[in-house]
């Protein structure tokens, strides 16, 4: 979004100090941000302000503070507000409205307990082949991310998908307020956040609150083989469309390739068409149906689905295939985890062609029952027979090692014949593992 400081300031109620100039985009993190950006001092873990300086220094086009600090801004212009996390949703409101006259009804929101950056970043890459997309970056998909999405689409932007997480009731529903979603995906419901948002049934109730928010000549995107995805069908009055084994869009003769990648036929309401699916795992097929059922509705045709679903551009970390020079397999899954993306990566090794099978496996954060849902983690490893090596956790039921160096050690000499999931939450950083034996 590109716009005149002076008219920001009004829409904003703030007080605008300095020269009168147009920023474009928006940062909250003054390491990427990007010249001529509006850089908003977000109070968190760390206080925004304490950067402004080092956004000033990359080129910030303006400052968004609640205070002035005119050595830090040196000469560049400011926007003083009372609350910059209020400002940021008068900004993402602004920046949605804007959006309207270029994308109408091509504005997509996409939650469920997994699965979500994955099907944002298949869905993005399938409209891109009719229409100009943006979508939210990586996983950046809560109250600042949003209003990230949304000012950082280009003006001219033609179709929209907005990720959209959760970590308590009303969180999507107050995403919604500010992205107007006209299409809803929701792709699974399971135990991830759950030590906050209680048993299924009321991570359900989350999840659906976008379904609910939709409006009347919008399209709910459910899976059909997620019994209370499916249930959120009656929650809207909107068009439903299914996915899945006993959906509209479904996946048939499925098979993976020698590089975990899927191949299937894809089977929607206009016909059918081979796919060669540019994601790794055969659970990313359920992903991919989901984008393609969005796709379908907003008018993209098969051949344009098909093309999308095979060169898509992922998000860092989740089921990268490396192949260091020592002729090992790495599966780098290091971005997140919870116990169905954890049983779904085990499952994906266990198809690599090798000899020893080998899972480094660290916390899944954020469980109601942690103890439990790590040894049934634990338990499917062992079903597979996949060796475990816990990093800097016991609730895997074996002796954990402490620290990179230690984990490097545990995996041995590896060479042809041996394949390495890498996984845990993202608080663990196991990617860094990765770079250390890649």
């Amino acid at each position: 979004m590109r716009i005149d400081l002076e008219l920001l300031a009004h829409t904003l109620g703030a007080r605008l100090v300095g020269s009168r100039r147009t920023i474009e985009g928006l940062s909250i993190d003054s390491r990427t941000l990007r010249p001529g950006q509006l850089f908003a001092a977000v109070r968190g873990e760390r206080d925004g302000h304490d950067f402004v300086a080092d956004a000033v220094a990359a080129g910030a086009g303006a400052c968004l503070v609640e205070r002035v600090d005119a050595e830090a801004l040196s000469g560049t212009p400011a926007l003083v507000v009372d609350s910059v996390s209020d400002a940021l949703a008068a900004l993402a409101r602004l920046a949605r409205d804007r959006i309207e006259a270029t994308a109408a009804g091509r504005v997509v929101g996409v939650t469920g307990s997994v699965g979500k950056t994955t099907t944002k970043d298949l869905l993005a890459s399938v409209l891109r082949q009719q229409y100009l997309t943006a979508a939210s970056e990586k996983s950046f998909n809560n109250e600042l991310g949003v209003p990230l999405t949304l000012a950082n689409a280009p003006d001219d932007v033609e179709a929209l998908v907005v990720e959209m997480g959760a970590r308590g009731d009303g969180h999507i529903r107050t995403l919604c307020d500010l992205a107007r979603p006209s299409v809803a995906v929701v792709t699974l419901v399971a135990a991830v956040h759950s030590e906050f948002m209680g048993g299924l049934d009321r991570i359900a109730a989350t999840k659906g609150e976008l379904v609910e928010s939709l409006p009347a000549g919008g399209v709910a995107v459910l899976n059909a083989d997620d019994e209370r995805v499916a249930a959120m069908a009656s929650h809207t009055a909107s068009r439903v469309l299914t996915f899945g084994d006993g959906g509209d869009v479904r996946a048939e003769d499925v098979r993976l390739d020698a590089e975990l990648r899927a191949t299937f036929t894809l089977r929607t309401p206009d016909g059918s068409i081979p796919v060669h699916l540019g994601v790794r795992g055969e659970h990313n097929v359920t992903n991919a149906l989901a984008a393609a059922a969005a796709a379908w509705a907003l008018g993209v045709d098969i051949d344009g689905t098909a093309a999308g679903l095979a060169a898509p551009e992922l998000s860092p970390w989740r089921m990268e295939l490396v192949r260091p020079a020592s002729g090992a397999v790495l599966l780098n899954d290091s971005y997140n985890a919870n116990p169905t993306s954890m049983t779904a990566a085990l499952r994906a090794l266990a198809e690599v062609d090798a000899t020893r099978r080998v899972a480094v496996l660290g916390y899944m954060a954020e469980l109601d029952d942690a103890v439990a849902e790590h040894r049934r983690v634990a338990e499917v490893a062992d079903q597979l027979g996949i060796e475990v090596v816990a990093f800097a956790t016991d609730l895997y039921g074996v002796d954990p090692v402490e620290g990179i160096d230690a984990a490097v050690s545990a995996l041995g000499s590896l060479g042809p014949g041996d394949a390495v999931l890498i996984k845990a939450s993202r608080s663990v950083g196991l990617e860094r593992l990765v770079a250390a034996i890649s």
